[in-house]
């Protein structure tokens, strides 16, 4: 029988390692490392993404303006009539408002190129504050597309309605300006483009597209002088009417692309 008395045995065998915390120490640090090298690796890929989504630009603004001959004319003519009475007042002014579109549509006005765009019934008072009578005062919006006709209208009317007659505006416009505005449009965008070309070329670059247009339009019309009733109980047969021409203009901001 023998004695193991004092013997000591490794529970893990004779090649077990032994723990040891400094060793645990340095393979945190070297994951922490690792991780943090790649996001810097992936910070410096977005950067350069969002690099390359926004590339050097140029604004730029071009502006083009063409001219047409007006098409279509508008004025507003009326009756006023004073009494001492408001609805004779206004009775008697029908009855003039009446006789002035009756003389318009047999010079052709239609019926859809008028409207009431005015009835006021207001009382005449003195220095007292007394009504001393009342003035009725029509007013009619006439629209026509037969700028020839518009004279002998204007005149015949104003020879129905007589001294209370009341014209108080002409203007003259284009019913289609599509095409005048797409023209102006068009060269607008071309002044833009040479404009941003030669920039572009001076700093040794060029354009690469366009990246944003915004366009605006306004037009300037220009109107004959004021229409005056003096020759209404002359023999002339139209007042005389010159429509003269309409400019239209167009502005486009673009901005354009540069290459890098």
């Amino acid at each position: 029988m023998s004695d193991n008395t004092g013997s000591t045995e490794s529970p893990r065998g004779s090649g077990a390692r032994t723990f040891h915390p400094l060793n645990w120490l340095v393979g945190l640090v070297a994951v922490l490392v690792l991780i943090a090298v790649g996001f810097t690796g992936a910070a410096l890929k977005n950067n350069n993404n969002t690099k390359g989504a926004s590339p050097a630009t140029i604004s730029v603004t071009g502006t083009a303006t063409v001219k047409g001959t007006p098409d279509t004319v508008s004025f507003q003519i009326g009756m006023e009539t004073v009494n001492a009475n408001a609805a004779t007042a206004l009775s008697m002014n029908n009855g003039r408002v009446k006789a002035l579109e009756a003389a318009l549509m047999r010079h052709g006005v239609t019926k859809k190129e008028m409207q009431t765009s005015g009835l006021d019934i207001q009382a005449n008072t003195n220095n007292a504050g007394q009504v001393t009578g009342f003035t009725v005062d029509d007013d009619l919006t006439v629209t026509m597309h037969d700028l020839a006709k518009a004279g002998s209208a204007i005149e015949a009317a104003a020879r129905a309605g007589g001294n209370g007659v009341e014209l108080n505006g002409i203007t003259f416009s284009i019913s289609n300006d599509s095409k005048l505005l797409a023209q102006a449009r068009a060269n607008a965008m071309r002044n833009a483009h040479t404009e941003a070309s030669n920039i572009a070329a001076a700093g040794g670059t060029g354009l690469t597209g366009i990246v944003k247009v915004t366009d605006q339009e306004n037009q300037s019309s220009v109107f004959p002088s004021p229409v005056t009733f003096a020759a209404a109980t002359t023999a002339v047969h139209s007042v005389p009417l010159q429509a003269g021409s309409e400019s239209l203009s167009v502005q486009v901001s673009v901005v354009y692309s540069l290459a890098n």
